[in-house]
């Protein structure tokens, strides 16, 4: 049984990362476009200020792949194989919740399952470090920028675990919904702790150092020694708008993947169900005996 629900979460998380591209190519690319379109002009006036100013100018890297594989086969391959990795997980999650977080019909598990790994994946560590298109992220960042994303990720996974565990310990002396509240307001204080500790994109000492204070690496007014404005800041509208249509794109893939996965897992535990009940066993309990 094992390994049917793997299988069946590689499946739907491919699916679902099929589904989640066609999303990305139709909204989210025009938005990448404009990105570029910002970054390739504002390069080139920082090339002029450079030759006013009798200062070398770096030659552009040949790109490894056009943009129209990238806009392609490239954000599907990526989203495809992020879907699988992604299903893989959550079906071995699925797995361990499966008879140990009360009695909840597969499907219904599966929703919870997909809301949590949606949390905890993606949702939290955005709020610490959100999404950002082409032009924003200065190449000197990069390396701290990826460790502090990933230190927030496992601060939020390890949480929703601790949470889920306390919730479960504290559920017999104050019951489900209370113990619920209380295990909710435990992962906010902790992650909150942490992101008050970590530092902003803008306060790395790279940033700092070449720009100055600034709470994010979103590009400003580009300026001549006079101070006067050669090339505007990063459009607030496309930035709003890929974060907006990343929040969407991981909506539909995860909750893509918990529909495809729900009514497929339900489908391979109905028998083990069906035993345990014609046993006089409880449903979830003998599953997780099986598990």
């Amino acid at each position: 049984m094992e390994k049917q629900l793997i299988t069946r979460g590689l499946l739907a998380g491919a699916l679902a990362g099929l589904v989640a591209f066609c999303f990305a190519r139709i909204f989210a690319e025009p938005v990448i476009d404009k990105a570029i379109a910002y970054e390739n002009g504002r390069d080139a006036a920082q090339a002029a200020l450079n030759t006013a100013a009798g200062l070398p100018i770096d030659p552009a890297g040949p790109d490894l792949f056009s943009r129209t594989v990238q806009s392609n086969i490239g954000i599907g391959v990526g989203l495809i194989g992020f879907g699988a990795a992604m299903g893989a997980l959550y079906s071995v999650v699925y797995l361990l919740c499966l008879g140990r977080v009360g009695r909840i019909q597969p499907k219904v598990l599966a929703l919870l399952v997909a809301g949590a790994g949606l949390a905890g994946i993606y949702l939290v560590p955005y709020l610490k470090y959100p999404a950002n298109p082409p032009a924003i992220g200065h190449p000197e960042t990069i390396k701290p920028r990826a460790a502090l994303y990933l230190t927030m990720v496992v601060c939020s996974l390890a949480f929703i675990l601790a949470a889920t565990w306390l919730g479960r310990r504290l559920a017999p002396r104050f019951g489900n919904w209370n113990a619920t509240l209380l295990s909710v307001l435990g992962f906010a204080v902790a992650i909150g702790i942490v992101m008050a500790i970590l530092p902003s994109l803008g306060e790395l000492s790279a940033n700092v150092h070449a720009y100055g204070h600034h709470a994010t690496e979103t590009p400003l007014p580009l300026t001549d020694p006079k101070g006067n404005i050669v090339y505007p800041g990063f459009p607030a509208d496309v930035l709003f708008s890929f974060r907006f249509y990343s929040i969407c794109n991981q909506l539909i893939l995860w909750g893509t993947l918990a529909l495809i996965f729900g009514p497929l897992a339900e489908r391979v535990l109905r028998p083990v169900m069906e035993r345990a009940e014609a046993t006089g066993g409880a449903g979830s309990g003998v599953t997780a005996a099986a598990v």
